[in-house]
């Protein structure tokens, strides 16, 4: 194992310390935002990445992929540290729109670096494979830590976080890397996005599967990413003692680092079976069945509040397992040639139509709450799954 494959693991490592993520939510209530305004937060990150995706990947031309690859982590970095002084609701949108702009210069950039800059063909399935084991690991442990964390203070996670992913820049620099010569990117212009999804939603075998996958089940299951955290903490303020049973005795913030290692945990486990369960259940069963099952947990969750606990990691698990089957779907029926820009356009639309389920499950969380908000997502992909499958099977039977 080379030296630079070890420093590619350890870069890895700081990505997954995403120690705020089981409490970002909270953080954001804390400082007093609506969740109409954390909804639209959300939505200006999603614009937010298709529109940079061009631009991104010009400079990345110029740049080289492990510069983009720094300057993508250092943008992050810098705004997870001003996340954590940001009170006002215009300064964490602006803060977003930055932390999207560096999530942009680091997509599709690390896999292509780590293919033709470090490893090649014959090892790079293993080193990616390791690569993932290792932020995994890490990425539950960081959830712990960060719950910990914001038992102290809902800052500190950020403002951890925000040193560790600059460690993860600084680990970039130490790496030799002579082939990266900025030359190989060929970017994503809108023509091509466009170009790209036309072309799906003309193949007969994609034609209603973009709808039912890309655009009902992804937008809902991204509100639960959402909405898991004030669900949460306002089921456990109501449920005396049997939130207590739960482990919610300590506060809600270390529970939720818990809580987050386990959907890792449940997610590595469906997602490492994707194999089994592909020849066991079938990709077609699969996906007529699971966008139910989401439905009638986050129906469940609002009915039977305590719900809410085993709800979400399941939904959460579901959703991880359910975009492997996804993308072997695409995969199969795409030629090789544009294959990335295939996959890339579908993402933009998927990012693009989950806002208004965004901006819509925000109004309903302040009017109501974040739970009916999520039994009310339940309804709806129910409804227009059915509506789907009424139109045509989004799943070929071969399949």
């Amino acid at each position: 194992m080379t030296t630079a494959v070890l420093r590619y693991y350890l870069y890895k490592a700081t990505r997954a310390v995403e120690l705020y993520r089981p409490v970002m939510y909270l953080y954001f209530v804390s400082v007093g935002l609506s969740f109409t305004q954390i909804a639209v937060l959300e939505a200006a990150y999603n614009v937010t990445t298709v529109v940079a995706e061009v631009p991104t990947g010009y400079l990345g031309d110029r740049l080289g992929r492990r510069a983009s690859l720094v300057v993508g982590t250092g943008v992050i970095a810098a705004t997870l540290a001003g996340i954590a002084f940001a009170t006002t609701f215009p300064a964490l949108l602006a803060l977003y729109v930055l932390w999207s702009v560096g999530y942009a210069f680091r997509s599709g950039t690390e896999d292509a670096w780590l293919y033709d800059s470090l490893v090649g063909d014959g090892d790079f399935a293993a080193v990616r494979g390791r690569g993932e084991s290792v932020a995994l690991a890490v990425g539950v442990g960081g959830a712990v830590v960060g719950g910990w964390l914001a038992g102290l203070d809902l800052t500190l996670p950020f403002l951890v976080a925000a040193v560790v992913t600059a460690v993860g820049a600084l680990v970039l620099l130490t790496v030799d890397d002579p082939d990266d010569d900025g030359e190989s990117f060929d970017p994503l212009t809108p023509r091509r996005a466009l170009d790209a999804v036309r072309a799906a939603l003309e193949d007969p075998r994609l034609r209603s599967f973009l709808p039912y996958y890309y655009v009902l089940f992804s937008a809902v299951t991204y509100l639960v990413f959402i909405f898991l955290q004030p669900r949460i903490e306002a089921v456990a303020a109501a449920g005396g003692a049997g939130a207590t049973v739960v482990g919610l005795a300590g506060g809600v913030e270390p529970f939720l680092g818990w809580y987050y290692a386990g959907i890792s945990l449940v997610g590595a486990l469906l997602t490492g079976r994707a194999g089994w369960l592909r020849d066991t259940v079938g990709i077609r069963t699969w996906f007529l069945a699971v966008p139910f099952v989401v439905a009638a947990l986050l129906v469940g969750q609002w009915a039977v509040p305590l719900l809410a606990f085993p709800a979400f990691l399941l939904v959460r698990g579901l959703a991880e397992a359910t975009s492997v089957f996804a993308a072997n779907y695409v995969n199969d029926r795409i030629a090789s040639l544009g294959r990335a820009t295939t996959l890339s356009a579908l993402a933009m639309v998927s990012g693009l139509t989950v806002v208004p389920f965004q901006l819509a499950g925000g109004s309903l969380s302040d009017r109501f709450s974040p739970g009916l908000a999520l039994g009310v997502a339940g309804v709806v992909l129910a409804v227009g799954a059915v509506a789907v499958l009424a139109w045509r099977a989004p799943v070929a039977r071969a399949t």
